[in-house]
């Protein structure tokens, strides 16, 4: 199978600079605007996306579709994509890209089958690839092979087996402790400004675990307009964990806290105006513990 038209749903932080390095490499990148957000289109226009209006004209366009956005559509656009694949007759790769737990991956990957498509579970690891930024896409299934052309740039992908679950685990594993250690880091800083001893807990982080602190103050910088769609990917490591025999409420909690900030100022700005702003990681967790 040749991969040359590739459609991104969405082109949202990562959807844009994933679609920018494909097309540094050489593909031809499309995109469905109808009835996205002006801000999505405006950051399919910046990165040159061709606009196929409709999923059902998106999937007869390309050759493979690389679903990435909120955790929480993820299941919904994949029975978009086999809604459209039944009406077109065309049959496109699709791959999950999505942070999703094994079990929701399997049955985005039935519905796709279903529908008489091809499905790849691949999991993302790592920050939009900018600049010098790269990622690692890790990539299972019986066709995950087919995605090694996506190779390149700041795009590193990563075959791992023939099993539909496996990308989409390493993801659930390695954000349980990224994203599930900033939560609970953050709650940390913010409960100690909160009753007034933050001073003096930085200045014994900074004797005892300086890296750990530093590691948290990084990692939050860019958090809070992601937070929104960290919610629901915390509960599909929940789920992970509880289908692998262990307890769900650690991430559960980690949901709760990305939650709260989520309906803060700083959770409500988009990554573009964030990014723009450049506050560092003290300046947010004092901002939300105030």
């Amino acid at each position: 199978m040749k991969l040359q038209n590739i459609g991104i749903v969405s082109p949202g932080d990562m959807g844009q600079a994933v679609a920018q390095t494909l097309k540094i490499s050489g593909f031809t990148v499309h995109a469905a605007l109808e009835g996205r957000s002006a801000r999505t289109r405006a950051l399919a226009a910046e990165a040159g996306l061709i606009d196929c209006g409709t999923m059902e004209n998106l999937v007869k366009t390309c050759d493979v579709l690389l679903s990435i956005l909120n955790p929480a559509a993820a299941v919904d656009n994949a029975r978009a994509a086999a809604a459209a694949m039944k009406t077109t007759g065309k049959r496109c790769l699709f791959v999950d890209c999505n942070a999703v737990a094994p079990g929701t991956a399997q049955e985005i990957d039935t519905i796709i089958r279903e529908a008489g498509g091809e499905c790849v579970d691949a999991g993302i690891i790592g920050p939009p690839p900018r600049g010098k930024a790269s990622m690692r896409m890790y990539v299972s299934g019986p066709k995950a092979a087919l995605l090694s052309p996506l190779n390149g740039g700041g795009i590193h992908v990563r075959i791992m087996s023939e099993r539909i679950g496996d990308a989409s685990a390493i993801k659930m594993c390695y954000a349980s402790y990224t994203k599930g250690a900033v939560a609970l880091g953050v709650e940390m800083l913010m409960a100690a400004r909160r009753m007034g001893v933050d001073e003096a807990l930085n200045k014994e982080l900074q004797e005892s675990a300086a890296e750990n602190r530093q590691w948290i103050l990084s990692r939050c910088t860019s958090m809070p307009p992601k937070a929104y769609r960290w919610v629901p990917e915390m509960l599909e490591i929940a789920k992970t964990f509880e289908d692998a025999g262990m307890t769900p409420r650690i991430l559960l909690g980690a949901a709760d806290m990305y939650e709260m900030i989520a309906q803060t100022p700083l959770g409500k700005e988009s990554p573009e105006e964030a990014r723009k702003i450049g506050r560092d990681g003290q300046a947010i967790i004092n901002n939300l513990a105030d």
